[in-house]
């Protein structure tokens, strides 16, 4: 997959992973949109790089992203790439009798409807061009739960499965879909994932970098540093990866309860 010349469109742009995307697709020659909830983040971002288009959105409304297609494939209609990058993750407590649908529901609209919602409004789109990508961010946790972020490791195996059934159906077209599974980074997306332990830690440029010279080469699932151990383990031995990095978790906790 070539990216000198492509324009690329990043949910969830403007922090994290998102942001360094948009960081290192710039220096690969690409024309890159972010979009995002934040105002503000955006101008900071348009600011701290002002190549970047930016256009403010909700992934969550399907007004929203309706809008957003119309206004990115109007001015821009040379797109053809997006990247599914927004996300949330929350700890949850199932047994909490505080916990109501709105902690359960927001992260499941958000990773999970929200990336289904952006694809199907963008495919028709991304079927016009010779050469176009659907570039979906899962985590590693899509292989193995963990148990603070239950709803999170749902939402993202489900975008897992979700992005093999589409490759699969695009099979014949010039739409190619990649899968990106970071494994935990030096800027974790909640506390938990860093009490977890560090020995691990993979810095953002290195994940980036890694899953841009997987699209490059055509690798169609990436999975940078420990995400294909978790990837692996999950089918050779699960409840042994499982108990592991929960343990860990277990043991901060009692550390910083």
């Amino acid at each position: 997959m070539k990216l000198r010349n492509s324009t690329v469109l990043i949910t969830g742009g403007t922090s994290g992973i998102g942001l360094e995307f948009a960081r290192q697709l710039l220096d690969q020659g690409a024309n890159v949109i972010v979009t995002g909830r934040d105002l503000n983040k955006l101008t900071q971002t348009k600011k701290q790089y002002p190549q970047i288009n930016i256009i403010q959105s909700d992934i969550n409304n399907p007004k929203a992203i309706e809008a957003l297609a119309n206004q990115v494939t109007g001015q821009f209609p040379e797109l053809n790439i997006i990247i599914n990058n927004a996300g949330i993750m929350n700890c949850v407590e199932l047994l909490d009798e505080r916990v109501n649908l709105d902690n359960i529901t927001s992260e499941i609209d958000t990773n999970f409807i929200g990336t289904i919602r952006m694809i199907h409004q963008f495919l028709p789109h991304l079927m016009t061009k010779t050469s176009s990508a659907v570039i979906n961010v899962t985590s590693g946790l899509a292989y193995i739960p963990f148990i603070t972020s239950p709803i999170y490791c749902a939402t993202k195996a489900g975008i897992h499965i979700y992005s093999q059934a589409l490759r699969h159906q695009l099979k014949k077209t010039a739409v190619k879909v990649f899968e990106v599974a970071p494994p935990k980074t030096d800027k974790p997306m909640q506390t938990a994932v860093a009490e977890s332990g560090d020995r691990n830690v993979m810095k953002i440029d290195k994940v980036v970098s890694i899953a841009i010279q997987g699209i490059l080469n055509d690798r169609f699932e990436i999975n940078p540093g420990i995400a294909n151990l978790m990837k692996w383990m999950s089918r050779i031995a699960p409840g042994f990866f499982t108990n592991l990095i929960n343990t860990n978790i277990e043991k901060a906790r009692m550390k910083n309860p």
